[in-house]
């Protein structure tokens, strides 16, 4: 199927778009390509609606992309993570880290079950806000295979907050007269993507810059925890309807984790080992970011614009909630732990 003539049209659609979300994406980095690989794919879907559904000319191709591309972008994150600066950096930072994820975990449930939010949405903004953003919301959507609208909110929530951060992050650092390196932690733990942890660390200073990414991406490895979690739960639910049945019971203990969990692991200890030049780094973060820009292009052809408006605010106050929480805590764990 892979080789499929019918495939082609798709494909070709959403490199185009994830090419130009990328170049836009570098010009304005507090956005961030993501955000604009859905934007100009909700635009597409909008325009050519008849083309870009399932029977449509580009149907087969984007039903590719958004099935297949994921895994393979998640994958190319771990070689960017290599275990040793995640080993230093983590052991320095696990009770500030650690504490904050689970102080958002608890809000997460408290907040979901206040506003009576549907269970994906409430996932997708959680782990979007509490992990890694867009690379945290893809990943998930690997694993509980959301509904396309939800993925595309989330993703605009998690936006909305980041652009919010990093005009609030820095003099709220200054004001509380942070040292760079503090800095650095509160924005690596506490804000969600990468470009916008780098943009508040930048206008901080150059070393706050480097500390944040680098707590960044050790919080990103919280995304193999995550996907087994999802997995493991989303097959409970799938068997508590099974009345009386085992819920693959004589499976090997391996297939309950996702295939591209297991590759990421794999990938960030190649990595951790040196066997990854250190000239591939970089090409290969680009073309992991070219791929969810793909694969978020392609979800944003499909979107309905009314059912992403039914959805209402209460995402939004949930994101925001989640946020405060992780601010807040952030800066009692770094008060505590003496960082600040």
């Amino acid at each position: 199927m892979c080789c499929s003539p019918r495939l082609l049209p798709g494909l070709a659609l959403v490199a185009g778009l994830a090419t130009v979300a990328t170049l836009i994406g570098r010009a304005v980095p507090v956005v961030g390509a993501p955000v604009f690989a859905l934007v100009v794919g909700g635009l597409v879907g909008l325009a050519r609606r008849s083309a870009v559904d399932e029977d449509g000319v580009f149907g087969p191709g984007l039903a590719v992309t958004r099935q297949r591309v994921l895994g393979l972008a998640i994958v190319l994150l771990g070689l960017g993570l290599p275990f040793g600066a995640v080993l230093t950096v983590g052991r320095q930072t696990a009770v500030v880290l650690v504490g904050t994820v689970v102080a958002g975990a608890i809000a997460a449930v408290v907040v979901g079950r206040m506003l009576a939010l549907d269970r994906e949405s409430a996932t997708l903004v959680a782990v979007g806000t509490t992990i890694c953003g867009a690379s945290a919301i893809a990943a998930a959507t690997a694993v509980i295979k959301p509904d396309r609208e939800r993925v595309a909110y989330a993703l605009g929530t998690i936006f909305v907050f980041n652009v919010l951060a990093v005009l609030i992050f820095p003099p709220l650092g200054r004001l509380l007269g942070m040292s760079e390196q503090a800095f650095g932690l509160w924005a690596g733990t506490a804000i969600n993507d990468t470009s916008s942890v780098l943009a508040a660390g930048a206008i901080f200073g150059p070393a706050a810059a480097q500390f944040a990414v680098i707590v960044k991406l050790v919080r990103s490895l919280l995304i193999v925890p995550m996907c087994v979690g999802l997995h493991l739960g989303r097959r409970g639910r799938a068997g508590s309807g099974q009345s009386g049945a085992e819920l693959d019971g004589n499976r090997a203990a391996w297939r309950v984790v996702p295939l591209f969990v297991v590759l990421f692991v794999a990938a960030s200890v190649i990595a951790g080992f040196g066997l990854v030049p250190e000239a591939w780094s970089e090409p290969l973060g680009a073309v992991s970011a070219w791929l969810i820009a793909a694969v978020l292009a392609a979800i944003g052809t499909s979107l309905s614009w009314q059912r992403i408006r039914t959805a209402g605010m209460r995402p939004l106050v949930f994101g925001g909630a989640i946020g405060l929480v992780l601010a807040v805590s952030c800066l009692a764990l770094q008060q505590v732990t003496g960082w600040l």
